[in-house]
């Protein structure tokens, strides 16, 4: 193996150490795998480029561009041209994806699901490491500074995890060392190799340590390697003051402590659920009293996600305003509608810290101290200036509304601008989400017989699976996978159903905030940490925002959305909202009659539900296990088709014109190879070779057809007498600058040129027809072989043809 071979496979496999670094920060590493194929790539395409070689710059230019290409075809291929081609709309979702990660980061305890944007931001960070590290170390051989991009990752990955252990970290930073290191000896054994026999000698002479000139760059990089280890200690003890989601010193997410000790984290309003849904001990985070007696759909809503752009359901970027004394009529409720409004105080525990005010729905008057503000459209209360609910105790008057199933059925359609913004769907979003939501709802006269089929579709007849250890996710190709697989808990099921609403142009969103809790002995009630739940919410004009509930086994079924039971009695109540079932028969059809609701949960029998359709390619294996890497690699050889005759003939003048031996055969070797360099350019600028010219002949021939200056045509003539000598001195000896003469001679021939004869010269050599030549010429030598090995077939004797 070559000495660059060895720094770039050292290269790519330092970035790669270094980046294990960042796996206890996510959930899956699955995106270790797809980094190294991906760096693998982009150290590819680097030791092509300089093998050819390129000029520095321009092989940095080209890894830059091979990145691009593999970063739009794995996370932008629906966005980009012909899948891998990046376009505007692909930056824009790269932009999308990137916020979306940084709000996950910010949100999110260690470890944190795989979403799209993590992926794109470890995955992409890590190629860009990678892409400094090769340059520095490969392109520009300085190993050394190369260790500050690698410094830069560990000490991030480092300084975001929440490892309360000493062993781990200390592996991956073992790991990490050794990976740099590595890459510093590479370095010096590839320089110390170049400077040949010097630093070869005896024990003892000039080249060895006790010479001390050998050993020199070893040493340097030695000391530059432990410094850089140095800090690499010193640095990540930063960052551990930093809190919040991934910074998060304690990484519960959800509080910290024993007992009432700790704080408790927000319920993250980007449906960060599933840390409060799994913890241990079910610590209060409020209590409230109401005067009615009818809490079931005292839903405590936090704040509403209107906005999916294919990567995450989040609240959209609206205008807030004061507070008003009293709450204008909530959108869309009509006259005719029963309400009745009713007065709760809520008490929030001292450790529960949330920027958004947890109220029931729809509010109409708030009666709070402290820096709020108000955001008309999801009618929530928002902290400003650092305001939060910890410890606050506040008055809310609210409606509870009750429309009745011939209301919403008879719901006349939305206004166009509210349909436009609530019906709005991504592209990126799997063709079967619209298929199946088409399928469940056949048969449905109007939008609320539609919501009614998908609500009962996911508590009850679609066979779904509630399990909170399910893998968060919010994208567009999450609600794939959870059709397909059919476990998840609220988050999934409240983004699905909103998702497919939205496909059958149902106007809906996702509320986040809380089941109505638990009653108490003195008449109160009391919300824990795993009351934190999901829903979505659809509108109907004339109605307004009506809550759903699809997820089974959480919260109630509302009442304008009951069926009858085949028995004609009604459902049974429960004692404890929060664990009530949602146990409906299903408007959908099932597969058996005789299926019981809980095997149906656990599909424990056959299902007909539409779901089954979700295809393996919506959100199928890793994408590596299909021929997806192939295809951008293919789109690379196609383009790079036109460019190979000037790359051979770059490599080709690279190597006739680099450094020569030290022996006489050496340097007359390279003499010739200059003074073909030299034909083959004439030939390249329209002169052709004539072979049966002497040197000095064909050298006045070349001065007058490309009409050289006196210069060129002196260094010529030099290189052209240097010919004759070696081909007909009896002892020819080296002549120097050679290949200077030739480069000289080229630049000339390119001034007199016109840009037509420049551009041709460039990108369509003439002289590259000689591997026609050299091929044709080795298929003869190769079929005279093979005929000599032939066997000669004699015919016996006494027999006629």
């Amino acid at each position: 193996m070559s000495g660059g071979a060895r720094l770039t496979l050292c290269s790519w496999a330092a970035t790669l150490m270094a980046a294990c670094a960042l796996l206890p920060l996510v959930g899956d590493s699955l995106w270790i795998w797809q980094a190294a194929l991906l760096l693998g790539v982009q150290s590819g395409v680097g030791a092509l480029t300089r093998a050819v070689p390129l000029a520095r710059p321009l092989t940095v230019a080209a890894q830059v561009l091979v990145t691009l290409l593999l970063l739009t075809w794995v996370f932008a291929r629906d966005q980009a041209v012909a899948g891998i081609v990046p376009g505007p709309r692909v930056f824009e979702h790269f932009a999308h994806l990137l916020q979306a990660g940084a709000e996950d980061v910010g949100e999110y305890a260690t470890p944190a699901p795989l979403t799209d944007g993590i992926e794109l931001m470890v995955v992409g960070g890590v190629l860009v490491i990678g892409l400094l590290v090769d340059a520095l170390a490969v392109t520009f051989r300085t190993a050394a500074p190369a260790g500050l991009p690698l410094l830069a990752l560990y000490s991030v990955a480092a300084g975001l995890s929440d490892d309360s252990a000493w062993l781990r970290p200390l592996l991956l930073f073992a790991v990490a060392a050794v990976g740099y290191l590595m890459l510093l000896l590479a370095e010096s054994r590839e320089r110390l190799s170049q400077w040949g026999r010097v630093f070869s000698g005896a024990p003892g002479g000039a080249g060895t340590e006790s010479g001390g000139a050998a050993v020199a760059p070893v040493r340097t990089g030695r000391r530059i390697g432990a410094v850089a280890l140095g800090i690499a200690l010193v640095v990540p003890l930063g960052p551990t003051a930093l809190g919040g989601g991934l910074l998060d010193g304690t990484g519960a997410g959800v509080g910290s402590g024993s007992g009432g000790g700790g704080t408790i984290s927000a319920v993250n309003p980007l449906v960060s659920l599933r840390d409060s849904l799994n913890v241990d001990q079910d610590r209060q985070v409020m209590s409230y009293r109401t005067n009615t007696d009818d809490t079931q759909d005292m839903y405590l809503r936090i704040v509403s996600l209107d906005k999916f752009d294919g990567t995450a359901w989040k609240p959209a970027q609206r205008r807030i305003e004061d507070v008003p004394d009293t709450f204008p009529a909530p959108r869309g409720l009509g006259p005719d509608i029963r309400r009745t409004e009713i007065e709760t105080r809520i008490s929030a525990a001292k450790d529960y810290g949330q920027d958004w005010l947890p109220m029931p729905f729809p509010a109409t008057a708030v009666d709070i101290g402290g820096d709020w503000r108000y955001e008309p459209v999801g009618r929530t209360l928002v902290g400003d200036h650092g305001q939060n609910t910890r410890g606050m105790s506040y008055g809310v008057r609210s409606l509870i509304v009750q429309p009745t199933a011939e209301q919403l059925a008879g719901a006349p359609e939305a206004s166009a601008e509210l349909r436009r913004e609530f019906t709005d769907v991504p592209r990126s979003l799997p063709p079967v989400v619209a298929r199946t939501a088409r399928e469940v709802t056949a048969g449905s006269s109007n939008d609320y017989e539609r919501a009614v089929k998908l609500q009962d579709w996911f508590a009850v007849g679609g066979g779904f699976t509630y399990d909170t250890q399910v893998e968060v996710g919010s994208g567009s190709a999450a609600i794939a996978r959870f059709l397909r697989d059919k476990e998840g808990f609220c988050v999934h099921f409240s983004f699905a159903m909103a998702a497919m609403a939205r496909t059958l142009d149902i106007p809906a969103r996702v509320a986040v905030g809380f089941t109505p809790g638990s009653p108490q002995a003195d008449g109160s009630m009391t919300v824990g940490l795993r009351d934190a739940h999901a829903w979505p919410e659809l509108y109907f004009e004339g109605v307004g925002w009506t809550r759903f509930e699809p997820t089974p086994t959480r919260g109630t079924t509302p009442s304008y959305t009951r069926t009858e039971a085949p028995d004609g009695s009604g459902l049974p109540d429960v004692a404890r909202p929060s664990q009530s079932a949602a146990a409906e028969p299903s408007a959908a059809p099932s597969a058996s009659e005789s299926c019981t609701l809980q095997q149906r949960r656990l599909d424990g029998c056959g299902s007909e539900s539409p779901a089954a359709a979700a295809d393996a390619h919506d959100d199928g294996p890793p994408w590596w296990l299909y021929p997806y890497p192939v295809v951008p690699l293919g789109v690379l050889v196609v383009v790079a088709l036109p460019l190979l005759p000037l790359l051979w003939r770059q490599r080709i003048r690279a190597v006739r014109l680099g450094s020569h031996g030290r022996t006489a055969e050496g340097a007359a070797a390279h003499t010739l190879a200059a003074w073909q360099e030299v034909t083959d350019t004439a030939w390249d600028f329209g002169i052709a070779p004539d072979e049966s010219q002497t040197p000095r002949k064909a050298a006045a021939r070349i001065v007058r057809l490309g009409q050289l200056d006196e210069p060129a045509t002196a260094a010529l003539h030099r290189l052209a007498g240097a010919v004759e000598q070696v081909l007909y001195a009896p002892r020819p000896y080296p002549v120097p600058g050679v290949a200077e003469d030739a480069r000289r001679v080229a630049v000339a021939l390119g001034a007199r040129a016109d840009r037509g004869t420049r551009l041709r010269a460039l990108l369509i050599p003439r002289s590259t027809v000689r591997v026609v030549w050299a091929a044709s010429a080795r298929w003869a030598a190769l079929r005279r072989e093979l005929s000599a090995r032939r066997p000669t077939l004699r015919r016996p004797s006494g027999q006629n043809g």
